[in-house]
């Protein structure tokens, strides 16, 4: 199956906005972008599916994480169920790792009721053929990514075990990160792709790029928390550090209840969202090529937006869902499409949506 075909239909149908982002890149960048958010959606389907306890999903994201990086477990899924051991590595080899994730899409992809999500993770051994058939650094920097999006959802499901207790992320170096493993290290692979493949990609040094990159990366993940904060909490989770809610007298358990109590907490946050976010303007704006800084820029738009409307929910963003509607979204792309993602012009977009 050649990779061009299966990407597209099956990218448009589990992402809401990425997919367009996708689809305005360089060819040559396409291909490693979209194999990385496929396999990261994959594993993040793993890690959500609810109806199979929290362990059993951490030790099927090291199996699917040793089938990227070319290490092939010793036994099939149906042992590591039966047994509810670690999975042991073996020699790497790809190749025998495809046929072990055999396994793993028979007993998951039954457990998804969203269809898109189940041929997502059906599309598994074809993903890692895919990822074989990439030039050997696009591969390298791809498993490179994925190991530490794996690792983080790992952390997640392991520390956040038993959703009828709240508990609380311990400091704010945990927070930050947890944020860098999931979101931040993304920054740093589409920073890293762009360089190889792009000449003159950027007009600050990659040393920076790299930088700023991950900053944005963060801040965006830090936005997903804030929105998410109130669903959160109700499932036992809590990112916000609990040194800083004692130091304010408060346990994780007492947030929903005692909004107004955590408002300077999540206020802080919020902050360094933005500050991320103003990261990810920077990037964006040394970006040389048009169709990769209207690529890069759309999360900020659509976080400044997010932000913003959170803002404006005050309090009660703990009790309802925040989120930036689809119009708006098709709006925000047809905006930087319009304008060719001038830099004037993605400025004052995102001056316009920050303040909304």
């Amino acid at each position: 199956m050649a990779s061009s075909r299966f990407h597209s239909p099956l990218l448009r149908s589990v992402s809401r906005s990425f997919y367009l982002s996708i689809r305005i890149l360089p060819a040559r960048l396409r291909e490693p972008v979209a194999l990385a958010y496929l396999l990261a959606r994959t594993t993040d389907t793993v890690a959500d599916t609810a109806r199979i306890s929290g362990t059993l999903r951490a030790e099927t994201l090291q199996t699917l994480s040793n089938a990227i990086q070319g290490k092939a477990p010793q036994g099939s899924l149906d042992s590591l169920a039966a047994t509810n051991s670690p999975v042991r590595v073996a020699r790497p080899s790809r190749s025998a790792s495809v046929g072990s994730i055999v396994d793993l899409v028979a007993s998951f992809a039954p457990l998804q009721e969203n269809a898109n999500e189940r041929a997502l993770v059906e599309s598994l051994p074809h993903c890692l053929e895919w990822l074989d058939q990439l030039s050997a650094a696009d591969r390298n920097d791809v498993c490179a990514v994925l190991e530490k999006i794996t690792r983080g959802q790992t952390f997640d499901l392991q520390y956040f075990d038993n959703p009828a207790n709240i508990c609380a992320l311990a400091t704010a170096a945990d927070l930050d990160e947890y944020t860098f493993l999931v979101a931040g290290c993304v920054g740093e692979f589409w920073t890293r792709l762009c360089f190889r493949h792009l000449p003159k990609f950027a007009e600050l040094g990659e040393h920076e790029m790299l930088d700023l990159g991950k900053r944005y990366g963060m801040g965006l993940q830090l936005i997903n928390i804030l929105r998410d904060a109130g669903s959160d909490l109700r499932a036992g989770r809590c990112y916000f550090p609990e040194d800083e809610l004692a130091a304010v007298h408060m346990r994780a358990a007492q947030i929903v209840h005692e909004p107004d109590r955590f408002q300077p907490i999540y206020q802080k946050w919020a902050e360094k969202a933005e500050r991320g976010l103003a990261a990810g303007m920077q990037y964006s704006r040394a970006i040389r090529n048009r169709r990769v800084r209207a690529a890069t820029v759309l999360p900020a738009l659509i976080g400044a937006r997010t932000v913003a409307l959170l803002r404006d929910a005050g309090r009660t963003a703990l009790q309802r869902k925040v989120k930036v509607q689809r119009r708006e979204v098709r709006g925000m792309i047809a905006s930087v499409a319009i304008t060719l993602a001038a830099r004037s012009q993605i400025d004052e977009m995102f001056r316009r949506f920050s303040k909304l």
